[in-house]
């Protein structure tokens, strides 16, 4: 997309790096099932108007709530067999914008749509993005569940990317791109109002160090926007993760503010200054024959970023689930140090990609 400013970087040779998002799944032929997942959406053209695309869009169709949302960590190709395997409104599950629930859904009927024409798959289309005007705070944040549970998950969710995910497929419907040319005018226009608001929220929650814009925390509290709890290993923090998803839907904005432009910006110089050097995360086999994870000297290793920063300090953070501040990797336990991401390269293609077209 066109950019209308200019931002000097600093290039930093980098290994390949994949985009978060990208699939690498291979085209489906006509009438082939596709396994539920980002595949659905890297299909031929003519592949949404076969059978196997019908009936995959038949069985997303079962699982959306009576709210207009669909549930997370679900296989919406396999067809439930009875209203028992069906994730409650209010299960842990249900009714969410995380991992993907409800906008990939959203985006794969989209291109259904499209090449179908069928009303069902409009229809459905619609209670969806119904639920997700219904699911934003006035302030413009998305909670991570709608209707609003007690706890962490009413907070404004940027984790796992689910706001942005929200932003980005209202962006598109608000343009009228394709796949989204059929939504009517009114919810365009909804869509676009939407995403303004959550353009400010996102520029209002950005962390101030010293007077200088730095990056953003997971999730914020609703009512105050200071940067919150969300488990017990994702404290307030400054989010390495996060805050790339965030800086690359500012960058894709067609004429950006001054104020989006000084977020961009100041994101960038902290992502800058918070790269790790001289470090590489590996997998080895340890002494119990488990497999790990450890953080080894390698000075020829690509820049990495940890998912947290200590608010002040700008320190890399670790924390497992007795919620208990650490510094070094090696200190969290076992279960946590293969079963969360603390380390990645989420900003790099940021730090070297042409902001200047």
């Amino acid at each position: 997309m066109r950019k209308t400013f200019i931002l000097l970087l600093f290039i930093i040779p980098l290994a390949a790096v994949s985009a978060k998002g990208q699939s690498g799944a291979t085209p489906a032929t006509m009438d082939q099932p596709v396994r539920w997942g980002d595949a659905v959406l890297h299909q031929p053209p003519e592949w949404y108007r076969s059978t196997a695309a019908r009936t995959l869009a038949d069985t997303v169709l079962q699982f959306q709530s009576p709210q207009g949302a669909w549930p997370k960590n679900t296989d919406l190709s396999v067809r439930p067999h009875s209203p028992a395997e069906m994730p409650a409104p209010d299960s842990e599950v249900a009714n969410t914008i995380d991992n993907g629930a409800t906008t990939l859904p959203m985006q794969f009927l989209a291109r259904v749509i499209q090449a179908d024409g069928d009303d069902k798959y409009r229809q459905s289309f619609n209670r969806g993005l119904a639920y997700l005007f219904a699911a934003q705070y006035p302030n413009g944040g998305w909670p991570q569940f709608y209707p609003l549970r007690a706890g962490y998950y009413s907070h404004i969710t940027f984790n796992d990317d689910a706001m942005v995910n929200v932003l980005t497929l209202l962006r598109d419907i608000g343009a009228g791109r394709a796949p989204y040319s059929f939504v009517d005018r009114t919810r365009r226009s909804r869509a676009r109002a939407a995403v303004a608001k959550g353009i400010e929220i996102i520029l209002r929650t950005q962390i101030k160090q010293n007077g200088k814009l730095t990056a953003w925390c997971a999730q914020y509290d609703e009512r105050t926007f200071e940067p919150a709890w969300a488990r017990n290993y994702e404290p307030p923090s400054l989010s390495g993760e996060e805050s790339a998803g965030i800086v690359r839907f500012l960058i894709e904005i067609d004429h950006p503010s001054r104020q989006i432009r000084a977020a961009i910006k100041g994101a960038l110089e902290w992502f800058r200054a918070a790269a790790i050097n001289g470090i590489r995360l590996e997998e080895f086999t340890g002494p119990d024959g488990r497999r790990d994870r450890r953080v080894v000297p390698d000075p020829t290793a690509p820049l990495l970023w940890a998912r947290f920063y200590e608010l002040g300090t700008n320190r890399p953070i670790f924390l497992g689930r007795d919620r208990v501040f650490r510094y070094a990797f090696s200190e969290i336990e076992y279960e946590r140090r293969n079963g969360y991401s603390y380390y990645g390269t989420w900003p790099a293609a940021l730090l070297t990609q042409d902001l200047t077209k």
